[in-house]
């Protein structure tokens, strides 16, 4: 018996050891995995408390753990709102990471533990809100037509986790719709929409002579080698030949971008060729990011560069809820986030599905936004030139549909033939196999139908 006691006794001291040993590798040296977990936490917690104006415990509870990693439901969080600081860390001390919010240009995640190099936000030309209505093609006036409410009201429609969704038809909204605790006033995380507006920023300095589809060694790193080669089109596109794992399970190029690189633009350039440029199609966050630092770089940088999206895009189109946010390099995260209203994200579809005009004032080239209808080379039809999805043929919808497409469930689907645009926003996962284009097939029946 005292053997056996003696035997219990050793074993639980190992036991101990071992735990103790776990947890000081943990805090000293955490796993990658963790520390993304952490940035991502911080990050979506920071910018719906700070933009969105959203609980911290809400976000952490339904944003963040119920739909995430298992992991991501041991995260902690504490939220400093005098310094505009969000800290996050697993069992609330291991593998920390924090993000920090800066006025007009939202959160940055700081994996380095240096605060953002930009730390309050440019001027920009936005308007005030009675002038923004003034600015809707149709007096921003909202009339809810029976057959539109009725398709609203309908939850296996609009989706689990909605959160809004609107219908513009001609100009004016006919039908909208919101998810509890939200609404027209909340503005909303677009994730990979924000591809689609980084390329209308693009496409604004392509109008004004600044850029050229052609233009090639858009990066210092990329001169030396075949990278040199690659062109704003092929970027564009998603057909540039660099390398880049979009695989969020894990800790891959993305997530590591994302949540533990202070420099996300360069990240994604330093990463090498694996094909020839505009050869094969590759879908890419870095690529947003690239594009970011391309077009912030042709204007110089700086002040200018981070008031621009404002004075080219949301300015004129009076959305005044838009917020693109930053790394803490302070290049735009062009690839994933942008946060803006149901209301304001229709204002981008209908500057798409009018050839990029608004109120008679061209925003957009008509042949830069065909683009965004135009398949590009290597994607089987299923992704544009210009950083959108299309439906193909076999989803019944008019030809010339094309998607702003994000994570979990962010879409706005633009019909220029029908001056038609049908915006759908929530908390999604994959797992739930939603299809919006019911919802948009159904929109069309109720908009055309006599």
């Amino acid at each position: 018996m005292r053997l056996l006691i003696r035997i219990v006794k050793v074993f639980v001291g190992v036991c101990i050891v071992g735990l103790i040993g776990l947890g000081a590798w943990l805090y000293t040296a955490p796993p990658e995995l963790l520390r993304v977990g952490s940035g991502y936490a911080a990050k979506i917690v920071c910018s719906n408390v700070f933009i969105a104006g959203r609980p911290d415990d809400e976000v952490l509870a339904v944003d963040v753990q119920a739909p995430g990693h298992p992991l991501l439901r041991l995260m902690q969080v504490s939220v400093d709102r005098p310094e505009k600081r969000v800290h996050a860390a697993l069992l609330g001390f291991i593998a920390g990471n924090d993000a920090v919010y800066r006025d007009g240009l939202g959160c940055a995640v700081t994996p380095d533990g240096v605060p953002p190099v930009v730390a309050a936000g440019a001027a920009r030309s936005a308007p005030t809100v009675a002038e923004a209505s003034a600015l809707w093609p149709d007096g921003g006036t909202v009339e809810s037509e029976p057959r539109v409410a009725a398709i609203l009201s309908d939850a296996g429609l609009t989706g689990p986790g909605m959160r809004a969704v609107i219908v513009a038809k001609g100009g004016r909204i006919v039908g909208e719709a919101y998810g509890p605790g939200f609404s027209k006033d909340t503005p909303l995380l677009g994730w990979s929409m924000t591809k689609t507006v980084t390329a209308a920023i693009v496409g604004t300095l392509i109008r004004d002579g600044r850029l050229s589809l052609e233009d090639k060694g858009l990066f210092p790193q990329w001169r030396n080698d075949q990278r040199g080669d690659i062109r704003l089109a092929d970027l564009l596109a998603m057909e540039s030949g660099l390398a880049f794992n979009e695989n969020y399970g894990t800790v891959a190029d993305v997530t590591r971008m994302l949540y533990l690189e202070r420099d996300m633009a360069n990240f994604a350039a330093d990463q090498p060729l694996e094909a020839d440029p505009g050869s094969r199609f590759n879908y890419s966050s870095g690529t947003g990011v690239i594009l970011s630092k391309v077009w912030m770089d042709r204007i110089g940088g700086g002040e200018a560069a981070l008031g621009y999206p404002g004075e080219a895009l949301f300015g004129p189109l009076g959305m005044t809820s838009a917020v693109m946010e930053t790394d803490a390099a302070g290049t735009f995260v062009g690839s994933s986030y942008m946060y803006a209203t149901a209301r304001d994200w229709t204002r981008m579809g209908l500057l798409l599905a009018r050839g990029g005009v608004w109120n008679g004032r061209r925003i957009l080239t008509d042949d830069f936004v065909a683009q965004m209808r135009q398949p590009n080379r290597t994607s089987n039809g299923r992704y544009s030139k210009m950083q959108t999805w299309l439906p193909g043929k076999d989803a019944g919808l008019p030809a010339d549909t094309f998607i702003l497409d994000g994570h979990d469930g962010q879409n706005v689907i633009v019909v220029p033939s029908l001056d038609l645009v049908v915006v759908r926003l929530g908390l999604t996962p994959g797992w739930e196999r939603y299809n919006p284009l019911r919802l948009v097939s159904e929109a069309v029946k109720a908009t055309t139908a006599p």
